[in-house]
C-alpha cells in the first residue's frame, strides 16, 4: 500500500489526517470518513492510490469548465469514496462505494499521463468522485502531466485543508469547486460538513494562482431562495473576483433526494440575470441544454464569444483573449504555461 501524505502520529498508534477539514483522528485498524485512508500500526495509508473506477475522455465543458482551455478534451479519472455524504449525490455508486463494492482497475501516474497524451487531451481531470481524498495519486500524476504541457483540473467539493492545497499548488492549474449552498445549515444537514472551509479553500486556490470556477446546484426548497443566491454571488464577486465564472445548475432527483422536482428554468434564468446586475461578468446556466446562458458573451459589448451546445463549443468572437468586436480583455485560459 501507498503511505499517505498529510498526517501526524498520535498516542496508541492513532493518527490524525490533515488532508480534508474533517481532520479525522483514526485509530489503529480504522479508516477516516472518506473510507480510503486507513491506519495500520500507526502508519496512514492511501488505500485507493492508482485504483480507478471511471476513465473517460471528456470535453472540458463537461466538468464544467468554460474559461479553461475551451473547446478541448480532458482525460478524466475517478476513484472511490468521498468525504461528504450529500443526499442528492449524482455519482453515489462510486462516491459511496468501497474497494469491495466497486469495480476498480490500476492505472499508474505514468500510464495515466501517457493515455492523456495519446487521447489528444489538453488536460487531465480528477473528477466523478472527490479528488481530495485521492491526494497522493493526482499529485504524482499531475506533476508528470505538467512536465508534458498538460493542464490539470480538480472537480472538487473544496473541503481540502490549507496544507494539502499548498502541496498541490505547484501542479494544479484549475480548481472547479462546488459551493453547494451559502448556508451552514445546508452543509451540516445535507452534506455532513461545513461551509466556511469550502469558501476558505476557494480563496486560497485563487491566491495560489489556480483558475477558479464555481458550481451551485439549485435545489428546490433547500437553497433556491433569491436572498441566498444573491449573498453567494456577492461573496464570489468580493472574494474571488467579478470575472469568476459561476454555474447555476438544475437539480434532478437522485440517490436519497427524490422528494422534490427539477429546478424551474425560469428560476435559473432569474438568478443568472440578477448575477449580471450585481456585477458578475460570466454567469452560466447548467444541466439545461441549448440555452443562451450556456454561451459566453462579451461583458462590454454583449458580442457572442463562445457558442455552446451541450458539451460542445465553438469559439466565434475571440482573438486569443480579446473580444473581436470591441477589444475587451476576456478572463479566459487559452494556453497552459
Amino acid at each position: 500500500m501507498h503511505e499517505a501524505h498529510q498526517y501526524t502520529k498520535k498516542e496508541n498508534n492513532a493518527v490524525q489526517c490533515s488532508l480534508c477539514n474533517h481532520r479525522c483522528t483514526i485509530a489503529d485498524g480504522k479508516h477516516g470518513i472518506c473510507g480510503v485512508r486507513q491506519n495500520e500500526g500507526g502508519t496512514l495509508y492511501a488505500t485507493s492510490y492508482g485504483l480507478v473506477s471511471a476513465e473517460a475522455v471528456d470535453p472540458i465543458e463537461k466538468k464544467p469548465l468554460f474559461h479553461f482551455l475551451p473547446g478541448t478534451l480532458s482525460y478524466s479519472l475517478g476513484g472511490i469514496g468521498c468525504n461528504f455524504r450529500c443526499e442528492h449525490c449524482q455519482n453515489w455508486q462510486i462516491s459511496q462505494a468501497d474497494s469491495t463494492s466497486a469495480r476498480l482497475f490500476p492505472i499508474s501516474p505514468k500510464e495515466g499521463v501517457a493515455r492523456a497524451l495519446s487521447s489528444g487531451s489538453a488536460s487531465t481531470s480528477w473528477t466523478y468522485n472527490e479528488p481530495t481524498i485521492w491526494h497522493e495519486y493526482p499529485l504524482d500524476m499531475g506533476t508528470l502531466a505538467r512536465e508534458q504541457g498538460l493542464g490539470t483540473c480538480y472537480v472538487t467539493n473544496g473541503y481540502i485543508t490549507e496544507e494539502a492545497l499548498r502541496e498541490l499548488a505547484p501542479m494544479l492549474s484549475a480548481f472547479r469547486v462546488d459551493i453547494k449552498s451559502f448556508s451552514e445549515d445546508f452543509y451540516r444537514k445535507i452534506c455532513k460538513a461545513h461551509l466556511q472551509p469550502v469558501l476558505d479553500a476557494a480563496v486560497l486556490a485563487r491566491e495560489l494562482g489556480m483558475h477558479i470556477e464555481t458550481v451551485t446546484l439549485v435545489i428546490p426548497g433547500l437553497n433556491d431562495s433569491m436572498d441566498e443566491q444573491e449573498n453567494l454571488i456577492r461573496w464570489v464577486i468580493e472574494h474571488l473576483g467579478p470575472e469568476t465564472p459561476m454555474h447555476f445548475s438544475a437539480f434532478h432527483p437522485d440517490y436519497k433526494m427524490t422528494d422534490r422536482g427539477t429546478t424551474p428554468i425560469a428560476l435559473l434564468e432569474k438568478i443568472c440575470a440578477r448575477a449580471k446586475e450585481l456585477g458578475l461578468r460570466f454567469p452560466y446556466l447548467g444541466n439545461v441544454a441549448h440555452h443562451p446562458y450556456e454561451n459566453t458573451y462579451c461583458p462590454a459589448c454583449d458580442a457572442l464569444l463562445i457558442e455552446r451546445r451541450g458539451f460542445s463549443s465553438r469559439i466565434t468572437g475571440l482573438d486569443n483573449r480579446q473580444c473581436t468586436s470591441c477589444g475587451e480583455t476576456i478572463e479566459i485560459v487559452r494556453h497552459v504555461t
